[in-house]
């Protein structure tokens, strides 16, 4: 169950203030934390120095700790001249990604700014970027450490610049459209109208929900602001190998989003299949067994193959919409019909269309590799047809 209190605070005091934000500015920033304990009081104080009074504010933190961070923000938040929330979750569903939206739907202001809770996200740049946003009009302001004015410093070592570096340049090529002019796709810090969420077609999987948001649903406009990423103030990074591989998959997941990158993906999956297949064929005949009946057997190892790596690359999210021993059967099914079909479409194209076997054979392959795909993708992983919220997702509010 989901814990959520608020800390006293009113919205939107007004005062006068040298800083120029343009209406409507009121903001509210998402903060996803796990064990930020040791740096939640000093990110507070930072937003309580920085961001003016005339910009009318309140922090939403998603707290997914394991330590006593909600009870630190809870006392932290009484000197706070803006409403600050805790929302804990029992469930981490979605990861820090999944945080940051749970933030989102709670949040009451035209514009939602998301940092990290470790105060490598400078504050004092919160006004600019609603600023920037008003003034060009954008749905999307991206705090870049990658244009001018902007850096890297806080990164600490030369392992995590090399994997941030790779990261980057994965993201912006698998999808150059989407990412068109976003110079950094993994920041975690960034402004967002509330106006261009949609919050029911994202996925999130892991910490990069910028990439997330601007591939499923990209804002009408985006822009960009420099900063400095910042050296965090304690504590340990949460990125591990495992984060690696939760990043990794959500990749995978977002390119074959759409039905003919997951057609693509499925046929590279089936060439790959081969290698199996051949192996088997081979030492099965060298031990002395008919070619005929060693085909066959031969052919179920490629069919093993090729399903174990649709279910880990391409249909992660849809296996549980049936039990393992029935997607097994149904896939065997259609991959062994494959070959049934193949040979009598074969000899109707050649007998009855007067093509020529070469070209005839071409072109059955390519009808039953569509159609053992289209098949695949609707007999096998159905889409979801639940609704509603995840379990943990519940929130009861009590005041701080």
């Amino acid at each position: 169950m989901t814990q959520e209190s608020t800390a006293p605070g009113q919205l939107g005091e007004p005062s006068v203030d040298a800083v120029e934000v343009p209406e409507p500015g009121a903001v509210t920033i998402v903060v996803p934390t796990f064990n930020e304990s040791a740096n939640v009081r000093q990110l507070l104080h930072q937003i309580t120095e920085s961001v003016p009074s005339r910009l009318p504010c309140e922090v939403v933190f998603v707290d997914d700790s394991t330590d006593d961070t909600p009870q630190v923000i809870e006392e932290a938040a009484q000197d706070c001249p803006f409403p600050v929330t805790v929302i804990h979750r029992d469930e981490p569903v979605g990861g820090l990604g999944g945080a940051v939206v749970e933030g989102m739907k709670a949040a009451g202001s035209d514009w939602i700014v998301v940092m990290d809770g470790d105060c490598q996200h400078p504050p004092s740049l919160v006004p600019e970027l609603v600023a920037t946003g008003e003034r060009a009009n954008a749905g999307l302001v991206v705090a870049s450490r990658y244009i001018k004015g902007g850096s890297r410093a806080g990164l600490a070592g030369s392992y995590r610049v090399a994997v941030s570096r790779l990261a980057t340049w994965m993201t912006k090529s698998l999808f150059p459209r989407r990412l068109h002019g976003i110079s950094d796709p993994m920041s975690g810090f960034f402004a967002i109208r509330r106006s261009d969420i949609a919050a029911e077609a994202l996925k999130p999987l892991g910490y990069k929900i910028l990439l997330e948001l601007a591939v499923r649903s990209r804002p009408r406009a985006v822009t960009e602001v420099p900063f400095v990423f910042q050296e965090r103030f304690a504590g340990e990074s949460k990125s591990t190998a495992a984060e690696g591989r939760r990043f990794l998959r959500h990749l995978a997941g977002l390119r074959t989003a759409d039905p003919l990158s997951r057609m693509v993906v499925f046929g590279l999956i089936g060439l790959t299949g081969f290698v199996p297949n051949l192996a088997a064929l081979w030492a099965m005949t060298h031990m002395g067994l008919h070619y005929l009946p060693a085909e066959i057997v031969a052919n179920q190892f490629g069919v093993a193959w090729n399903f174990l790596l649709i279910e880990k690359l391409l249909f992660r999210d849809r296996r549980q919409h049936r039990h393992w021993a029935d997607r097994t059967a149904r896939f065997a099914l259609l991959a062994n019909a494959d070959l049934v079909l193949r040979i009598p479409l074969i000899a109707l194209l050649v007998g009855q269309f007067g093509l020529a076997v070469l070209p005839a054979t071409a072109l059955a392959l390519v009808i039953t590799f569509v159609l053992r795909f289209v098949g695949t993708e609707a007999l096998v992983y159905l889409p979801s047809r639940r609704s509603g919220r995840r379990p943990g997702s519940r929130t009861a509010r009590r005041a701080a």
